[in-house]
This record gives structure tokens, sequence and C-alpha cells, in this order.
């Protein structure tokens, strides 16, 4: 069975497994709010998100994410998903180690007209971490 998911998702993910965040200009609202646990800021701009994840993108060339389960509700859209890459980038402090990882997240969007308008995700940065021998 195919998993059915939303085309603002679809564009963003696939932008992504192309190393490329420019997806989000599509996917997001200018003015949509990320909240992120874990990022440096607890609400962050369209802009600051995209730097975000540019950052895991340049530490992880190689990332690969796949939507594992999908549920709209309304205007609410729940999404768990899982990533995998390679670790040939630094990431912040943290040395290319070289190590293959995996990871999962969950995202809840609030979506007007086919676009998120304010989005919480939380992922697992201390599993990713451990793979990576930093913690």
């Amino acid at each position: 069975m195919t998993l059915a998911i939303t085309k603002y998702e679809q564009v963003w993910i696939d932008g992504l497994n192309r190393g490329d965040v420019s997806g989000a200009d599509e996917a997001f609202a200018a003015n949509s709010v990320i909240h992120m646990a874990g990022a440096p800021s607890p609400s962050l701009s369209v802009t600051e998100f995209k730097e975000l994840v540019s950052g895991l993108l340049r530490a992880f060339p190689d990332l690969h994410l796949t939507v594992d389960d999908q549920i709209v509700s309304g205007d609410k859209v729940a999404t768990r998903w899982t990533a995998t890459g390679t670790h040939t980038g630094s990431l912040g402090d943290i040395s290319p180690s070289g190590e293959k990882v995996q990871f999962e997240g969950l995202i809840l969007d609030h979506v007007v007209d086919g676009q998120v308008i304010e989005r919480w995700e939380q992922w697992d940065q201390m599993g990713m971490l451990q793979q990576l021998g930093a913690v």
C-alpha cells in the first residue's frame, strides 16, 4: 500500500532528499513559525529554519527522509518520519565521522491554503549524536 502524503510535505521532502531547502518557499507560508525542540531559538522563521536544515544537509549530504505515517484532521497534519545519512561534513563543532545514522521525528503542522502556517517538530537529536559518538 502506498502512503498518500500531502502535497506541501512531498515538495519539502523531495527537496531535502535532493539536498535542497528551497521547497520550503512553497511548503511554508512566508510568515510561518516553526517550533523545533532543541533549536537555537524556540520559534524559527522560515529563513532560520532553512538555515538550520541546510547545516544538517551539509553534515549529511546523502540525507534521505521517508514519511512513515501521516494523518490529516481538518487543518492539522501529523507526520512521522525517518531519516538516514552519512556524517561526512561538520555538524557544528563535531568533525565528520563517516558514521551512518538513522533517526526519527514527529511533526504537527497547522495548514492553511496548502501551506504550513505553524509547525511543531521534535526529532531524536540525542539518538543521532549517540550514533556519531558525540555524547
